[in-house]
């Protein structure tokens, strides 16, 4: 009985990989991106423990979910940061809405 909790334990990691995997490709928000990217981070490295490689978990945790994502984090608040100093993205936004009017032809 615990060796079959155990496969099913292992195959709803697997499914949780697969839609952490398909979740960061298809989400539109980053910083949702970035949370589903530390929890298919996070069950990477349960899966290196399980495949009995403590080495490689401990790696992936710390790394994958820790360094990277405070990175991804820091890097999304600069570019913040930096679209407040330049106004915002609300002059981008008027320049695509000017360039997106096609000129009315008069003849």
């Amino acid at each position: 009985m615990i060796l079959f909790d155990m496969i099913v334990f292992e195959y709803m990691l697997l499914i949780f990989l697969i839609g952490c995997a398909l979740a960061v490709s298809l989400t539109r928000k980053v910083i949702s991106a970035v949370i589903i990217f530390m929890s298919y981070s996070i069950v990477m490295s349960i899966i290196w423990i399980l495949l009995e490689a403590p080495d490689l978990a401990l790696t992936e945790a710390a790394i994958g979910a820790g360094i990277t994502s405070i990175l991804f984090f820091l890097a999304i608040k600069r570019i913040n940061t930096m679209e407040r100093q330049k106004g915002g993205g609300e002059a981008w936004k008027e320049k695509m809405k000017t360039n997106d009017k096609t000129p009315s032809d008069d003849s």
